[in-house]
């Protein structure tokens, strides 16, 4: 197998792009060529499109790989860390072992924020997350005036009543001020399919990126790869395109922790359904002409609740903001009342000495941090005044709900930034 994690992993870790101190241990994304960012990019070459704004992936060995596929399938799985994927992959017995020696395997850095809905809204947009802004779990809407859950597209208050703003009249595709890559694969007679979960498949997230795009539901692993094997099987009119998305180990790592053995057992179980119902059986048929992608968006960090950074308790902090922070807990977005920014980070150095490195946003922005190209008009107002980028498995807690959560994800860290990319030829 072309492993090229010796080579490409500590480049990725010592890769410094960008004129900001982003604090100890922290991963710059490397969106030159080695991010999700430039997955789109590569995806229009193999398919036949005009390529889009930004660079191609540049892993060696790759374009090889990919010429001339009629098909290609690109699988995510939120929140796998490219550590935990490596190990579990190489393991005794895993799934994927027979097929290793003509995979090609790379780590690659995530977007900022490392998050889902940016992530994939990168991916299915092609452009970096300044120019989609979509920067966030949940952001400032000035437009609306209100804060939003940009997963269920509802306000935050009401996350879980998804789809509130849509039936207010905000239709999902006109928040995001770029195109997608369904209507550009169908406006190029690609055919573009995307298979998500039944829970997930009318949120508002996918109706944002999901345009143009045939969709399949699924309820379970064996469903997803039992379906999509159907599919594969069936011959394109010209080239089609596949995506498919899978929740669930996201879903554990944040209950029990990223690192749980009920995590592991998650991925094992996919991972044996993607073996078992579409790679033997395309491998014993007639020839597909089929690249395989399996990657992910982001990682996740373990984390315990620590009452002493929920912001109720820190009034203090709270009477410096015009409204309670936005974006993610282990990225927050301070919106801050005039001449308050002194006060503020003071406030923060002093009550969470080392938790934070603080960031003025416009820097950040300016920098390059949240990705390159025009950054859209949106995107400063969203971001606020300053950025807090959590250190260790620190983070702030606002939210009117119990603080649970075993695993996050939204900063820098290597567990957060660096992902898995492994592609196959079938």
């Amino acid at each position: 197998m072309p492993d090229l994690t010796a080579s490409l992993l500590p480049e990725l870790l010592s890769f410094r792009h960008l004129d900001l101190d982003l604090g100890p241990g922290a991963v710059h994304p490397n969106y030159t060529g080695r991010s999700l960012l430039n997955l789109p990019a590569s995806l229009d070459r193999w398919l036949g499109l005009e390529p889009g704004p930004h660079a191609p992936l540049d892993l060696p060995g790759l374009n090889s790989l990919a010429s001339g596929a009629q098909q290609v399938v690109v699988c995510l799985v939120d929140a796998l860390p490219f550590a935990r994927f490596n190990a579990w992959l190489h393991d005794p017995g895993a799934a994927l072992q027979p097929y290793l020696p003509d995979a090609l395997l790379a780590p690659l850095t995530s977007v900022v924020p490392s998050t889902t809905s940016a992530a994939l809204t990168t991916v299915w947009t092609g452009r970096s997350p300044a120019e989609h802004g979509v920067l966030g779990y949940e952001l400032l809407l000035r437009e609306y005036g209100m804060v939003v859950n940009m997963i269920t597209l509802a306000p935050a208050a009401f996350e879980a009543q998804r789809g509130l703003l849509e039936r207010a009249g905000v239709r999902a595709p006109s928040l995001l001020p770029v195109s997608t890559l369904g209507t550009r694969l169908a406006r190029g007679g690609v055919e573009p399919h995307a298979f998500i979960g039944n829970a997930l498949r009318g949120s508002g997230l996918s109706r944002m990126h999901y345009a143009d795009t045939e969709l399949h539901g699924f309820g379970s692993p064996a469903d997803l790869w039992q379906s999509v094997r159907q599919l594969v099987e069936r011959p394109p009119q010209g080239r089609r395109f596949v995506w498919a998305y899978y929740s669930g180990v996201d879903a554990l790592a944040h209950i029990y922790g990223p690192g749980s053995e009920l995590v592991r057992v998650e991925f094992d179980f996919f991972l044996r359904a993607l073996s078992d119902l579409f790679l033997q059986p395309l491998s014993h048929g007639p020839s597909r002409d089929v690249l395989l992608l399996v990657l992910s968006d982001h990682g996740q960090v373990a984390t315990t609740p620590q009452p002493h950074f929920h912001l109720g308790q820190h009034p203090g902090l709270s009477r410096r903001l015009h409204l309670r922070p936005t974006g993610e807990a282990r990225l927050p977005y301070l919106h801050l009342r005039p001449d308050q920014a002194e006060a503020a980070e003071e406030y923060i150095e002093r009550t969470w000495p080392g938790a934070f490195t603080i960031v003025d946003s416009a820097h950040a922005l300016g920098s390059g941090l949240f990705g390159p190209g025009k950054p859209c008009d949106q995107a400063a107002g969203r971001l606020g005044d300053r950025i807090l980028i959590s250190r260790g498995s620190n983070y702030l807690w606002w939210a009117d709900k119990p603080d649970a959560l075993l695993g996050r994800h939204g900063s820098l860290t290597e567990e957060e930034m660096i992902v898995p990319f492994l592609a196959l030829r079938l």
